[in-house]
């Protein structure tokens, strides 16, 4: 088989890329305009880096067996068009996850937030009890080689469900294509405005989802549009509300948004034959995913308390920023909470969705917004000022920057003593190499 990838450079798509190559007889071939690094190098590793960048319509043959579209990649692209023109079969990213496992029983995890770390939950779990699954999830996870695999062997496969669209060609949902047997859904809270305007349209989309369910469907039970939905397919499918764990096993991941994707982890693991307290046993040397809330740096005093922390998290929508500073409260209640995130997002750039950010740093300490106006243009959306921001969040601990070194100089500025930083992105604050500058910042 023979499978060209356009827009290779992506996360998610590089990482099928590997998932494919690594398949006996396949051969695999992509394209993309930019490529960065993690995926620079995996691919080149892999032997999978294009030899230039651009699109290439020259590539684009007939004894190609597949194109697989990643959502880098506009309409109008020259390899797409030629793609089209040989007949060649064309899939996008989730369509294609569908295909080779469509033999298998899917287990989907979708929500506005929690959705990496109780997919790694899950995943963490069937992996050191020997229950073979093929997966995609959306950061690396410890003890696992790549985001994405796809095997002949797994009878589960246990993908990520996200709930932005397709490809240029479908705009449905990604998660739509997934046809779940068992599913959850964390919590439904706005996001995606450049797509869902409205949130009556942002919790429709969940509900095609449900519809799409065939066994179980797991969801969050204080969420009022989860409790509806669940209502309208309770009928069809087994229905298993939830809340946050509460027991005490000892675990390496705090905070309650943590306990709730614990308990839906669970839930799923007990509908294909995992006990409760196998899985409780299992999880407690879990640590968390890549990027979610994951500590980088810790000084402890002559005790052997911890008088400085550092984590970082991927939180950049409103309750995903809330959850994760209430959590890092919680955890540290004696030390000062210095909190600092960036406006990266289409929606969290959107002047109509600012006000969704109204007292979500509000248990910080400090709290450090930053933007970047040469985004927003390259976004072309309506200009936001550094006022507009600061009355969005609506608290006076909320300071707002727009040049990375003037955030730099004031993170320094602090002593990091009895201090936890907490710094939060789905971007890089334009240039800061996140590990290292905290670690600065802690250890002096």
């Amino acid at each position: 088989m023979r499978i060209h990838f356009i827009a290779i450079g992506g996360a998610a798509m590089h990482n099928l890329a590997l998932a494919v190559a690594s398949k006996e007889g396949y051969i695999v071939t992509g394209s993309d305009d930019e490529i960065f690094d993690p995926a620079l190098t995996h691919l080149r590793d892999a032997g999978l880096l294009p030899d230039e960048l651009g699109w290439h319509p020259e590539r684009i043959t007939k004894d190609l067996d597949a194109v697989i579209l990643g959502m880098h990649a506009r309409e109008d692209n020259p390899e797409l068009i030629r793609a089209k023109e040989l007949g060649i079969r064309i899939y996008s990213f989730p369509e294609y996850l569908y295909e080779q496992t469509k033999d298998k029983i899917r287990i989907v995890v979708g929500g506005s937030h929690g959705k990496t770390t109780t997919t790694s939950m899950i995943l963490y779990v069937l992996q050191h009890l020997g229950i073979e699954a093929d997966y995609m999830v959306g950061a690396q996870i410890e003890g696992f080689e790549r985001m994405v695999r796809l095997s002949e062997t797994a009878k589960y496969a246990v993908f990520e469900g996200d709930e932005y669209l397709t490809s240029p060609l479908d705009l449905r949902s990604k998660f739509l294509w997934y046809h779940p047997h068992i599913a959850i859904l964390t919590g439904i809270a706005w996001d995606h405005i450049n797509v869902f305007p409205t949130f009556p349209e942002y919790v429709e989309t969940f509900r095609k989802f449900a519809r799409t369910i065939t066994d179980a469907f797991i969801y969050y039970e204080r969420d009022e549009n989860l409790q509806a939905i669940a209502k309208e397919v309770g009928g069809k499918v087994k229905t298993l509300p939830y809340i946050e764990y509460e027991g005490d096993v000892e675990m390496g991941v705090f905070g309650k948004h943590n306990m709730q994707n614990l308990q839906a982890a669970c839930l799923v693991c007990e509908q294909i034959g995992v006990k409760p307290e196998v899985f409780y046993q299992t999880i407690a040397s879990f640590t968390g995913a890549s990027n979610r809330l994951e500590h980088i740096a810790e000084r402890q005093d002559t005790d052997g308390n911890v008088c400085a922390v550092a984590y970082k998290d991927f939180a950049h929508s409103p309750s995903k920023l809330k959850a994760t500073i209430a959590a890092v409260r919680e955890h540290y209640p004696n030390l000062r909470l210095v909190a600092a995130m960036e406006l990266h997002t289409f929606s969290s750039l959107t002047a109509a969705f600012l006000p969704q950010y109204e007292g979500c740093m509000a248990e910080a300490d400090v709290a450090l917004v930053y933007f970047n106006s040469k985004v927003i243009e390259h976004k072309r959306l309506q200009n936001i000022s550094v006022e507009d921001v600061r009355n969005a969040f609506g608290t006076k601990n909320v300071e707002v920057f727009t040049e990375s070194e003037a955030l730099q100089e004031r993170l320094r500025s602090f002593e990091y003593e009895n201090t936890a930083l907490l710094m939060m992105t789905s971007g890089t604050f334009d240039g800061i190499k996140i590990n290292d500058f905290a670690k600065q910042l802690i250890h002096g």
